[in-house]
């Protein structure tokens, strides 16, 4: 068995790792940029949680965090221990009214119910755990807990990726600098990928993983994905503050901070201001969005950041499946070898370890083995069937 993977990022990696220590499979990967300049993989803010308000999430993350947690040692190659710096303070989500109080307290139960450990706070209990933040129009404050079963943090993403990247190779797998631009069939049967520059790759299965740009891979297939590039803008900062066990801080308008190893250094960000177009260049960061939008509002909650100044920006993509944003795997139909992993909008390097395991097992045994990822399957777009998740960073 041949597998041809488009797309090496984090997702097309892992896969590529899997199915070779795994499954014994041959793999080829290509990847059009080798640089990963412009790879969601390599420009991420990379964190990871299980507060989800869906099963399917919860138990994807537990998975990811529990080889997260021994990734040295399980992609250490005989030149590479990969350490990614995984830390895990917790997300911590604050509720400003009753009605996101009470979607917390469902979420809790059910993250309860599946080992993801999360602790419910009221005003008083904040102010005493994080006595830099203020907390006076928050109705209820949800921490994510390290325990053996739950956990959430942030991590290295591109070490995370480069790690998977040099343990497939190491694993049997080869990686090719070459764009995919078209497909060869026989039937209902894809038989092999051609590149740009000419060359023709056979497969027996072949995997779409080119995140933002899955969709027009796969348009070559004739399937429609509803994934698109959308643009988020992070900011490093530098404050006089040491936020003591500082979390990963969602505030109720959608910003987001957390601390950087280094003391007084931190990073921020937000859903863009003026919409979320497609495929807005990665060289456009919107600094007015800082200006105007996050640092009011970190200044109003952490009165510490009424003195700060940016040291440095970037942009990366959101592989956004504008259907209900929620990653998709497994079969393209009508092919009967092709198999997508993309749309995970913002979650696909928490998500990596547990979505290629799941589906080098679809690939190799024709079933899901350890976790069962149906309901990120394809097919829920052509039922109508959103799967809805309301925690949507």
């Amino acid at each position: 068995m041949t597998v041809v993977i488009v797309g090496g990022g984090v997702m097309g990696a892992a896969t590529a790792w899997h199915l070779a220590r795994a499954h014994g499979v041959a793999v080829t990967v290509l990847e059009r940029d080798a640089s990963y300049a412009m790879a969601s993989s390599a420009l991420s803010a990379c964190a990871i949680r299980q507060q989800f308000s869906t099963a399917i999430n919860i138990r994807v993350s537990q998975a990811s965090l529990a080889f997260y947690r021994t990734i040295g040692v399980t992609l250490a190659t005989a030149d590479d221990t990969p350490d990614i710096g995984l830390v895990e303070p917790g997300y911590l989500y604050l509720a400003a009214t009753e009605a996101g109080a009470q979607q917390l307290r469902d979420q809790h139960a059910l993250q309860g119910s599946l080992g993801a450990m999360t602790a419910l706070m009221l005003p008083d209990a904040l102010r005493e755990r994080y006595p830099w933040m203020h907390v006076d129009d928050v109705v209820l404050g949800s921490l994510g807990l390290s325990t053996p079963t739950s956990g959430e943090g942030w991590f290295d993403g591109y070490v995370a990726m480069q790690a998977f990247r040099k343990a497939a190779i190491a694993a049997g797998a080869t990686f090719v600098e070459a764009e995919a631009t078209g497909f060869a069939t026989d039937g209902t049967q894809v038989t092999a990928v051609h590149t740009a520059d000419g060359a023709s790759f056979p497969a027996s299965a072949v995997v779409i993983a080119a995140g933002a740009w899955s969709a027009k891979v796969a348009a070559h297939l004739g399937v429609t994905l509803p994934v698109a590039a959308r643009k988020r803008d992070v900011f490093a900062i530098e404050a006089d503050a040491e936020l003591q066990d500082g979390p990963l801080l969602i505030d109720p308008s959608g910003v987001w901070m957390r601390p950087e190893k280094a003391r007084g250094q931190f990073l921020c960000g937000a859903p863009p201001r003026d919409g979320d177009p497609d495929d807005v260049p990665l060289d456009r960061v919107d600094h007015g969005l800082f200006e105007e939008h996050i640092w009011p509002i970190l200044a109003a909650r952490i009165p510490a950041f009424d003195a700060l100044r940016v040291t440095s920006s970037w942009a990366g993509y959101y592989e956004m499946n504008d259907f209900d944003h929620n990653g998709l795997v497994g079969a393209l139909r009508p092919w009967r070898n092709a198999y997508t992993a993309c749309g995970f909008s913002g979650h696909g390097l928490q998500q990596a370890p547990a979505v290629g395991r799941g589906l080098a097992e679809l690939i190799a045994t024709g079933a899901y083995r350890t976790l069962d990822l149906a309901p990120f399957r394809v097919e829920r777009i052509a039922e109508n069937a959103p799967l809805l998740e309301k925690n949507v960073i």
